[in-house]
């Protein structure tokens, strides 16, 4: 179901298993991670995904607000209440790619709701290093909008082998947001959705394949 976490219960659920075995150390790196001189705040990831078991890395710009603590969900989370978690989880659904696969992270991973600078950008890069190393059986990375795709260029420069050596299917799309798929012309705006869907689309043929 959609926006789970808008559910109290269902956010008490995921808080009590915030430290399990597949996300443990991922979350322990997040707390790690929080507030290093001085960037701040930063959401976990929710033990829904797969966590060291994921498949398919999910990467988007910056956490949203509904991944704040009290306001939202204190989670990474395609069941988070908001739109764009929401346009997530129904285009993975209809692709067949099951949320327990999932793992998602942001180009830059601490809270600051706003495009990310270039300076930003490649301060995200050593965490996402940081995270694929959690990652061992990763086979397809999503690059959800330029700052997903521009982060990764970064990665990818200072540590080809990462994406060499695994063998890993790398696949660009749109971000999932409103103002991303927003265009005046409405066969741009059609043009962006799809293009979204049919990359999801190459997510599942890309794990059917490995």
């Amino acid at each position: 179901m959609v926006r789970r976490m808008a559910d109290a219960a269902y956010r008490q659920e995921q808080d009590r298993d915030r430290y399990a075995p597949h996300v443990r150390p991922i979350n322990e790196l997040v707390d790690e991670l929080r507030d290093p001189d001085g960037r701040g705040w930063m959401p976990y990831v929710a033990p829904v995904h797969g966590g060291v078991n994921a498949r398919v890395l999910s990467i988007l710009r910056d956490p949203g607000p509904k991944t704040q603590d009290g306001t939202g969900s204190g989670y990474l989370c395609i069941e988070n209440d908001d739109a764009t978690a929401e346009q997530q989880y129904l285009a993975f659904q209809t692709a067949g790619i099951d949320v327990h696969d999932l793992m998602p992270w942001n180009a830059y991973p601490w809270y600051i709701n706003r495009k990310p600078t270039a300076a930003e950008l490649d301060a995200g890069v050593e965490p996402l290093v940081r995270l694929l190393d959690l990652l061992p059986r990763l086979t397809v990375v999503l690059l959800q909008g330029g700052d997903a795709r521009s982060t990764w260029h970064r990665l990818t420069r200072r540590r080809p082998d990462l994406v060499a050596d695994r063998h890993l299917t790398v696949i660009g799309t749109h971000h999932p947001g409103r103002q991303a798929l927003w265009s005046a012309d409405p066969a741009v705006r059609e043009q962006r959705q799809q293009h979204r869907l049919d990359a999801y689309q190459q997510v599942a043929g890309a794990l059917c394949a490995r």
